[in-house]
């Protein structure tokens, strides 16, 4: 409890002190955080929710998936043998560092708008953390246990499990960086190129001068973001037990 406390404290402080400030704003572009509160109500409590909030999740998470699932199996064959290591290095510098919306005018063209499109751009730019992460925690990997895995004629599948386990911590902490990019790319691309989504109805309401509607459109893509990042500590915590259990046998030890 007291966690949670200091963990919602200053987030609750900063609300309040919004909320005083900005009772009495009459600035068109600022209006009062009891005015966006209301139009967050009355926009996301509606068939706003389906229409918009639930495709641009759908995206995320499939996008978020296709990375994963990209990003660990090519990290694992990169990390875990030389030549293929050797071979995508030049490709893997350069492409680490292109951004994901750059490629938005070339999808555009040869897709068109869509969610292939979307689920493209979500997944080029996600994909990297995970996948550096992943190659960096198995050339990491304990090569004695390898050997003696190797030693009692463990099959080679087990074998790789073993070196999937222990470079789980990187793959996690690569994980969490993508999830926050997939969000951020989710957003972007429904903003340049969809018919519905958040971004897609963050920036119909800018455009119409809807300024309290825009402004809950942010504040409720910040309570996804965040929602979905304490999501994702659960799973850690539970999937990483183990790793905490050995680290504080260590720290123990010393």
């Amino acid at each position: 409890m007291r966690a949670l406390g200091y963990a919602l404290g200053l987030p609750a402080a900063l609300v309040a002190a919004w909320w005083v400030a900005s009772d009495g704003s009459t600035n068109v572009f600022l209006p009062p955080l009891r005015t966006i509160v209301e139009a967050f109500r009355d926009v996301w409590f509606s068939d706003t929710f389906v229409r918009d909030v639930v495709p641009s999740l759908w995206r995320l998470a499939a996008g978020y998936a296709v990375a994963l699932a990209a990003g660990v199996a090519l990290g694992f064959v990169i990390g875990r043998w030389a030549v293929p290591r050797a071979l995508t290095g030049p490709l893997l510098a350069y492409f680490r560092v292109l951004p994901a919306p750059v490629l938005i005018p070339v999808l555009l063209v040869a897709v068109g708008i869509g969610d292939a499109t979307k689920l493209v751009v979500i997944t080029a730019g996600a994909v990297w953390p995970i996948l550096l992460d992943t190659a960096d925690g198995v050339r990491a990997a304990d090569e004695v246990g390898l050997e003696t895995a190797a030693a009692y004629r463990l099959p080679r599948r087990t074998r790789h499990l073993l070196v999937l386990r222990g470079a789980s911590p990187q793959i996690f902490a690569g994980a969490r960086q993508a999830l926050g990019l997939s969000i951020i790319l989710m957003v972007v691309s429904e903003m340049l190129m969809s018919t519905d989504g958040l971004g897609f109805t963050v920036v119909q309401f800018q455009r119409s001068f809807a300024i309290p509607q825009m402004w809950s459109g942010v504040l409720l893509i910040g309570l996804l973001g965040f929602g979905l990042a304490k999501l994702f500590e659960l799973v850690e915590r539970r999937a990483l037990r183990w790793h905490r259990g050995h680290t504080g046998q260590l720290t123990e030890r010393r």
